[in-house]
């Protein structure tokens, strides 16, 4: 297990420099023990500052969680206010509580579904951690890795309409370059608790080669730090070829 991890564990367990985390199942969470949904994500959101803390404390650099996405609205309204509400609460805790750690927030998605104060908090929160020099914590909220290609694709198209760049000249670094992401790695895993064997919109240019972990007999507001170390483990297993031999 990487719990506390000594040198010749190092050695043993490959930890991956960028982790991304589809945190799914707190609306089956609740149903199975018969409470509201709102009450799975408030355990979820839980967990996510349990994982968040680990992550950080075992080495890994950058930290992807899959938190509310584009389509997520279509959820009925109230289960959306109360999703809103928490994600509120935790930016106002991460001013005070990740003070404390040496992790930098970053948000990825389109912040202008949210309302102005909601905005106002999140930029205060990007504002307050942007000089740490740990883990870099990625949300994403209002996020769909269509809708990030698609903004990518139309700001090479102005920048071809004016001249800037010629169509035959636009390499992938240049739409890597105008994602959410920039000048981070790629995810070398991806993990998805609840048993859905599917990436549901989640990093699709990210993820062109990371190792993807499903674990069909766990959802999210039951996650751990062994389930966590359980997934790294099966990482560190992998021989990862990125196309060759």
């Amino acid at each position: 297990m990487v719990k506390g991890l000594d040198d010749r564990q190092k050695q043993e367990i490959s930890i991956p420099r960028h982790i991304g985390i589809i945190m799914d199942g707190n609306g089956r969470w609740a149903k199975k023990k018969g409470l509201p949904r709102s009450a799975g994500h408030k355990v979820g959101a839980n967990k996510f500052r349990e994982i968040t803390k680990h992550c950080s404390k075992i080495g890994v650099e950058y930290l992807t969680v899959y938190a509310f996405s584009t389509e997520n609205w279509k959820r009925p309204k109230d289960e959306v206010w109360f999703i809103m509400k928490l994600f509120k609460q935790y930016m106002n805790e991460a001013l005070s509580d990740f003070s404390y750690e040496n992790i930098r927030v970053n948000f990825l998605g389109d912040k202008n579904g949210f309302t102005e104060d909601l905005r106002n908090l999140i930029d205060k929160v990007e504002e307050s951690t942007k000089n740490k020099t740990g883990m870099t914590l990625n949300i994403a909220m209002n996020y769909g890795g269509r809708d990030e290609i698609l903004k990518a694709v139309k700001e090479i198209a102005m920048e071809a309409q004016k001249g800037a760049i010629l169509p035959n000249d636009i390499k992938i670094s240049d739409i890597s370059d105008r994602l959410y992401t920039k000048n981070q790695p790629d995810p070398d895993l991806i993990i998805r608790p609840s048993g859905e064997y599917r990436i549901s919109n989640f990093l699709l240019w990210q993820s062109a080669y990371s190792e993807y972990v499903f674990m069909d007999d766990i959802l999210w507001p039951d996650f751990n730090v062994k389930d966590l170390e359980r997934a790294i483990e099966e990482y560190s297993n992998r021989n990862r070829r990125f196309g060759g031999v």
